[in-house]
């Protein structure tokens, strides 16, 4: 559907006011569970741009300062569904002492820091887009933000979300590396694999008889074990080998944990079982013992491309002239675990590079584009549901 305006939203897109307020919002240093800084900001800022808001209380279940926000927007027009923005507050390291470079169009920490793009840039566009919209004065519906604390060590605040609070059922998220334009379609199911692996502690020099080393159980275990790309769908890693006490002790006990990730539940479900099997006959042949814990981390999402949220983003891309492109991702967000409690949404890209990093970027043409297609999101989103009247 063709929007009816003559001036989009988007036009309204301050590209030198959203710059500095991404600036602004990058240097308040607020890594997972301290939050508070920004939430702070946010209790300043939102109320001026017409939300009310409240926090839950996610962040009591891991010692967090602030829990996650939910802030909401009265639309012109009540009777269109109310749609949602969704980003995280918190960035993976801290960004105190923040010194921004920008060269040839892309905005650089100094290399002493990260930048805080992932996933300051959205909402710094998401704050701007709704700017746009005040200004441009354009007929929308109700707007919400879910703003999450704790999302970078692994969706802990969306997990513990209170979704009660959440009064929309579908949305966005701008949390890739994509540029704008790209539509994630299909996000993994994830879960982690903890191994205890029980051997004999003994001296090297005194009753190494007695010994049986957890550490060689478990390296026997490892080398049976399928790793990397399982196939075009799966991917397994171990990433912590914990264990030993002396040099001069043969070790009695190593923890092993690793990580499976795939878009089919079935999939993830034949590695970790292949993951447990081969370390379990490891410690079996070698008079050892194993406990295995099993710990899903998030399940998987798959919107189809018919949806109404998918059309939205690809006709608003084309009316501010970004293509627009789907795909998927082994990548996992906060997305995960909203589409599992019920809030159906997708993760756009927004072209932060190398982020969780101190070489971490963004273009300014990209953080722009966030602005103009999160403020073209809520048009067209109002444009779709009012002609379908």
């Amino acid at each position: 559907m063709k929007m009816n305006h003559v001036t989009s939203a988007a036009e309204y897109v301050n590209a030198e006011r959203l710059q500095e307020l991404f600036l602004e919002l990058a240097k308040i240093n607020a890594p997972s569970t301290k939050e508070q800084l920004v939430a702070e900001y946010l209790k300043e800022a939102l109320p001026k741009l017409g939300f009310t808001m409240e926090f839950d209380k996610a962040h009591e279940n891991f010692e967090g300062e602030v829990g996650n926000l939910i802030a909401w927007r009265e639309g012109t027009d009540p009777s269109i569904p109310p749609l949602f923005f969704s980003t995280h507050m918190d960035t993976v390291l801290p960004t105190e002492g923040l010194k921004p470079v920008i060269k040839d169009g892309v905005i650089y920490s100094d290399g002493t820091t990260i930048l805080g793009a992932d996933d300051r840039a959205a909402l710094a566009a998401y704050l701007e887009a709704i700017q746009a919209i005040i200004d441009s004065g354009v007929p929308h519906g109700p707007i919400e933000f879910i703003l999450t604390v704790n999302e970078q060590p692994g969706l802990v605040g969306a997990t513990y979300m209170d979704y009660s609070k959440a009064k929309s059922k579908t949305g966005y998220i701008f949390d890739s590396s994509g540029d704008v334009g790209q539509i994630i379609l299909k996000g993994p199911y994830s879960s982690r694999i903890w191994m205890e692996v029980q051997g004999k502690a003994a001296h090297i020099a005194l009753n190494a008889e007695e010994g049986k080393s957890a550490i060689l159980i478990a390296a026997e275990g490892l080398a049976k074990m399928r790793l990397g790309e399982i196939d075009d769908e799966t991917l397994a890693n171990i990433g912590i080998i914990r264990g030993g006490e002396l040099t001069s002790i043969i070790p009695g006990s190593v923890t092993i944990a690793g990580e499976v990730r795939s878009f089919s539940k079935d999939k993830l479900y034949a590695q970790l079982k292949q993951m447990e099997e081969v370390m379990q006959q490891a410690a079996e042949k070698n008079g050892g013992k194993v406990q295995v814990r099993i710990e899903k981390k998030y399940l998987g999402f798959d919107i189809p491309k018919d949806d109404i949220l998918v059309k939205t983003v690809e006709e608003a891309a084309k009316n501010i002239k970004v293509n627009s492109y789907l795909t998927e991702t082994l990548g996992g967000a906060d997305t995960n675990v909203l589409n599992e409690n019920g809030l159906t949404c997708l993760t756009l890209g927004l072209g932060f590079q190398n982020i969780h990093s101190f070489r971490e970027c963004i273009s300014i043409e990209n953080l722009v584009n966030t602005g103009r297609l999160t403020a073209a999101l809520i048009e067209q989103w109002y444009a779709n549901h009012k002609n379908s009247y």
